[in-house]
């Protein structure tokens, strides 16, 4: 299949149910009514912050994506004898599909493939390249929002199981609560007979995480400050990117990254009639990043109604992936 082929076919297979300015702005407004106040995370990923995502991924500090792309390259022989042939595999947050490319190629009789990922850009481009990858896989590519549940595409050939893949460690931008809620709608997604494979950053030296989170070349503040430029463009908000800086520190006591943007001065900003007056100093909390124990995951998960029935680490038990079933 040529290139061409493969963007017709995706674009033709593609639902689109991405968020709205209005949608954007009343999650922005919300977020800033909150104290401490916060914008959610999920408005990271238009096409410069997915642009700038997979820039952080190359970074000499952030371990995470060639951990686990080493680890999934290392285990896929393992992961396709636990999980079967002939799935329907259905992806949150999808990216730019490098780990999925791991994945399809080392499944067997896949019969098709639904990312769902909030950049349309993102989506697009990753569907069709891998559309010329795998061929016999159908594409059904879902431009959403998965933290809200999201009516799947058929497939057109009946799948034996549907595998849900869930990598990078997203799942630790959620709090406590909301990664329980993201869990038992994956399970609601699986079905009784279905699966989730999911990456899981592990507790370790807090130094090596906080550096992951604060590199050198300032990508990830690059990254993090494309938040408010987004907001000022797509929801007419004055955010001055100058006025903000980048804070990323791990709390040991609670196992995670926190990240804000800090207001370097006294300073107000406006989203339509609405206006909210920041202090000096004043953080505005934009993502968490969750580290885990077996222990820690094992009791999420069991609260949404799953267990792990496989793991695999990498060799310095940096990074893992687990495999969850319906309890």
């Amino acid at each position: 299949m040529n290139a061409a082929t493969a963007r017709a076919r995706a674009h033709a297979a593609l639902t689109d149910l991405r968020p709205q300015p209005d949608d954007i702005a009343a999650d922005a407004i919300a977020g800033l009514t909150r104290s401490p106040r916060q914008l959610p995370s999920k408005y990271f990923y238009d096409a410069e912050g997915s642009r700038l995502f997979e820039a952080i991924t190359r970074q000499p500090e952030y371990y995470l994506t060639r951990t686990e792309l080493a680890l999934l390259e290392s285990t896929m022989p393992s992961i396709a004898q636990a999980v079967g042939p002939r799935l329907h595999v259905v992806e949150f947050g999808s990216g730019s599909g490098r780990k999925t490319e791991l994945l399809l190629g080392g499944l067997e009789d896949t019969v098709a493939y639904t990312p769902i990922e909030i950049s349309r850009t993102a989506l697009m481009d990753s569907v069709t390249r891998l559309g010329q990858s795998f061929p016999d896989i159908e594409m059904l590519p879902v431009c959403a929002d998965f933290t809200r549940t999201v009516p799947l595409p058929a497939a057109g050939q009946r799948p034996h199981r549907t595998l849900v893949f869930f990598p990078g460690s997203t799942l630790g931008n959620f709090d406590e609560a909301d990664a329980v809620q993201l869990l038992t709608s994956m399970r609601g997604t699986m079905g009784d007979g279905g699966c989730a494979l999911i990456g899981i950053d592990l507790d370790k030296d807090p130094a090596m995480i906080e550096a992951a989170y604060n590199d050198l070349a300032g990508v990830t503040a690059a990254f993090t400050l494309n938040l408010l430029a987004r907001l000022n463009r797509e929801i007419g908000s004055d955010f001055d990117l100058d006025g903000f800086h980048h804070h990323a520190v791990y709390s040991r006591e609670r196992m995670r990254i926190e990240t804000a943007l800090v207001s370097d001065r006294a300073q107000t900003v406006t989203i339509g009639a609405r206006s909210f007056a920041f202090a000096a100093g004043e953080a505005l909390h934009v993502e968490i990043s969750q580290k885990y124990t077996d222990a820690s995951f094992a009791e999420l998960a069991a609260r949404a109604g799953l267990r792990v029935t496989h793991g695999w680490n990498d060799r310095t038990d940096a990074f893992g992936l687990r495999l969850l079933q319906p309890a």
